[in-house]
């Protein structure tokens, strides 16, 4: 793989990090902080989510490095690549729901984007990492919207 293929992927592998990021911080503070009926659920499933956002940010910086270029690791380098936005309020239990189903369909928007620059570079391990992040997106984002039925 070519420098630019190389810096290519580092790039979009970066927007995926970002992304990663702001939902890991924004399903942290959903756990600790939602409230009703369904506290207990979704606290459980909150929990879930962070951590597995949490383990998945190291192997894509990582992956970052592998291809010669620095891994973005802070809050303003990750607030101007991610398409995921904070949330300065807590809102309710639904409210948290329907805006995290969201916000994986965001970042399986960026994975698809950036599976698409690995696969075009050759870049099938970046490739199949970011294919291992979709289903696991997709999956959060079908189980958040069940429970919003």
């Amino acid at each position: 793989m070519n420098v630019n293929a190389k810096n290519d992927c580092a790039k979009a592998l970066s927007s995926v990090l970002a992304d990663t990021y702001v939902l890991y911080l924004k399903t942290h503070n959903f756990h600790w902080n939602v409230e009703g009926p369904n506290f207990r659920p979704l606290h459980l499933m909150f929990e879930e989510q962070y951590q597995d956002l949490w383990a998945s940010l190291d192997v894509i910086a990582e992956r970052i490095r592998a291809l010669g270029a620095y891994a973005p690791g802070t809050y303003a380098k990750f607030a101007a690549l991610a398409t995921i936005k904070e949330n300065q309020d807590i809102p309710k239990a639904n409210g948290m729901l329907s805006e995290l189903a969201k916000d994986n369909e965001s970042i399986i928007a960026t994975l698809v984007e950036a599976i698409q620059v690995a696969q075009n570079a050759g870049d099938e391990p970046s490739a199949g990492l970011l294919i291992d992040r979709q289903t696991v997106h997709e999956k959060a984002a079908w189980m958040m919207r069940s429970m919003l039925v």
